[in-house]
């Protein structure tokens, strides 16, 4: 196995990009970027700390949840977590940031980059609020690309067909597996962990 290790080898082994995909990368967000935003209720998030370290992290909500204040600017609820702040603090060290926008039953995927900056002022917190409850920061995005991901590596692996779900049992519960990771005497059951969950949404 040969290892790649510069661009001019890495380009010999792959065809020229259609000048299509060339030309797709849009500086701000378009009424079809807007549309697609509207009813993403899932986001995965990049982000690299001060080490260049990477890091992806989920971010969900009901669709739209992330708001689009103009055609460059995105703003994210920080809806409460495990509080390891793995995200933010990368944000700190570094503002660039990957979107990974996706619809259920769509193919087709968002992705955006740019730049994140962190925000507790109320007036942006307040946009947020649920049953009287606000994020502790809101996430402003400065958009620097935004395009279309082709469908093709859902389409591969069928992830929205209900044929090829997985069965939850197919794997232990999420307590089970930490109880063994962490040496923990016990562990949660997996209707004890969904019901804490439930709690703690907000």
């Amino acid at each position: 196995m040969a290892r790649i290790t510069s661009l001019e080898q890495l380009r010999s082994l792959y065809a020229e990009p259609r000048d299509r995909s060339r030309r797709k990368v849009l500086p701000a967000l378009d009424g079809h970027c807007r549309r697609f935003i509207g009813l993403s209720p899932l986001v995965m998030m990049a982000s690299f700390g001060a080490s260049a370290r990477a890091d992806v992290t989920p971010r969900g909500d009901a669709p739209g949840f992330v708001h689009v204040e103009d055609e460059r600017t995105l703003l994210i609820p920080d809806r409460p977590g495990n509080n390891r702040l793995d995200s933010l603090t990368n944000l700190l060290a570094n503002p660039a940031v990957g979107l990974l926008f996706l619809i259920p039953g769509v193919d087709e995927t968002l992705r955006v980059n740019g730049t994140a900056a962190i925000h507790d002022d109320e007036d942006l917190t307040a946009l947020f609020e649920i049953e009287g409850r606000r994020p502790t920061t809101v996430l402003r995005v400065a958009v620097e690309e935004a395009y279309l991901h082709c469908a093709k590596a859902f389409m591969r692996s069928h992830a929205w067909e209900p044929a090829h779900f997985m069965d939850r049992a197919c794997l232990p519960s999420m307590g089970e597996m930490l109880r063994d990771q962490l040496g923990l005497a016990t562990a949660e059951t997996q209707a004890e962990m969904l019901t804490r969950y439930r709690e703690t949404l907000y």
